[in-house]
């Protein structure tokens, strides 16, 4: 099975009205030295703030190099370094660099993956910015951080900024400071996924919140309840709804926060009377799936089995027969029957790596428009080789450091959800 890349380069030429953006069949390069941006192939809803991370330029040697010469390259280095070096690829990178990981997980699993190569002074990260952030928090003094492409950030991630997080928080103080707290909970417990800053994990952990991932979200909304009355849960609008909603909440228990609006755009009753407060964030990935999606799929392929990721939209959610993270998704697959056809909703590049894993079975992406994770698309060949020949010279580039205050208080939060097991 062609690469969903190899497979752009085709569209550019045969329809580009097919794919996302047409950009998709550029080199991620062109977009590192202009304005910030998200990259090729990125949603058009999503602007990139100011603060966006900025790559510049890499050597031309490297972007003009063929995809055979830059092999070459990635595996002599990776060979030269040895033990001293772990390549870290998340599933929804391109296959041209999950190719060279020594481990391919969601951001979570290859965080405590670097953790078992303890002789790896460096973790090469091929995924976003919170991933390595997340890294280097979990990782030893000794261990550093490289992310190949410094513009792979997450528009998710963007969506709930620390200052605003903040001040929803100082809102929320004022609006419960006269609840009893007779009963020992907390007023309302901080939540956040882990598709956010350091800086916000660090906010959960000072403010005695907790962090969760796709796997092990309902697990942790069980903490929070033990703990506090309600949950404020960012940045991802869709995950805390449908796993709030599974877990008996009710819909009207669960308002929207706006960081644009005083009190998030709700009045003060309902507030008070909420249980889940919603940030108002999303993935642009996963907001592309609908119903009608499902709906075609089983008209088309009658006992077709609908896999959708927790960050779609509820409605998406509801509609397919299960839902759940990347790995959940993976072990559906694996373990089903062979002759099994399945309608997966997630991002592009893992549903086609599924697909050319598992030809036992017929695996098709409900979206039927090519769109990758742009963010995660950043991450090029030519830059890992980049990386890796500058640290077989004794060049660190592109190291990601989180300040030691602000890691301590995010390891705190992510111990936390480490105890926390389903």
């Amino acid at each position: 099975m062609s690469s969903i890349n190899s497979t752009l380069q085709s569209l550019k030429l045969v329809s580009p009205e097919a794919s996302c953006n047409t950009d998709l069949s550029k080199g991620p390069w062109l977009f590192d030295t202009g304005a910030p941006a998200y990259g090729p192939g990125s949603s058009q809803e999503d602007v990139a703030p100011v603060s966006t991370p900025r790559q510049g330029d890499i050597p031309a040697e490297y972007r003009e190099a063929s995809d055979a010469e830059l092999t070459t390259r990635i595996l002599a280095a990776k060979k030269t370094l040895g033990e001293s070096l772990v390549v870290l690829g998340h599933h929804y990178q391109r296959d041209e660099v999950v190719a060279f990981a020594d481990f391919v997980g969601d951001s979570f699993q290859l965080a405590n993956a670097a953790l078992t190569r303890e002789k790896a002074k460096y973790i090469v990260f091929c995924g976003v910015h919170f991933m390595a952030e997340t890294a280097d928090v979990l990782s030893t003094p000794e261990q550093q951080v490289i992310l190949p492409n410094l513009a792979a950030g997450c528009s998710m991630a963007d969506m709930a900024d620390e200052s605003s997080v903040e001040e929803c928080w100082e809102q929320l103080m004022d609006l419960y400071a006269d609840e009893s707290d007779a009963d020992g909970k907390a007023a309302v417990i901080p939540v956040t996924y882990m598709n956010c800053s350091a800086a916000l994990k660090a906010f959960v952990g000072k403010h005695g919140g907790i962090v969760c991932t796709s796997s092990n979200a309902a697990t942790v909304l069980e903490w929070a309840f033990e703990r506090g009355r309600r949950v404020l849960f960012f940045p991802d609008q869709h995950l805390g709804r449908n796993t709030a909603k599974a877990m008996g909440v009710p819909l009207e228990k669960m308002p929207m926060w706006n960081p644009r609006k005083a009190l998030g755009g709700n009045d003060a009753a309902t507030l008070l009377d909420s249980k889940v407060i919603l940030w108002h964030g999303f993935c642009s990935v996963h907001k592309r799936f609908t119903v009608a999606q499902i709906e075609k799929a089983r008209a088309e392929h009658p006992g077709v089995r609908i896999l959708a990721h927790p960050e779609c939209p509820m409605p998406v959610v509801d509609a397919a027969d299960e839902a759940g993270s990347t790995d959940y998704i993976q072990k559906a697959v694996a373990n089903a029957p062979a002759g099994s056809v399945f309608g997966i909703a997630t991002e592009i590049n893992m549903v086609n790596r599924l697909a050319a894993a598992h030809p036992e079975h017929t695996i098709f992406c409900l979206d039927p428009v090519i769109c990758p994770c742009s963010t995660m698309y950043r991450i090029h060949p030519g830059y890992l080789a980049w990386v890796l020949e500058a640290l077989v010279d004794g060049v660190v580039l592109n190291k990601i450091t989180v300040a030691d205050d602000v890691a301590a208080d995010a390891k705190v939060a992510l111990e936390r959800m480490l105890a926390a097991r389903p």
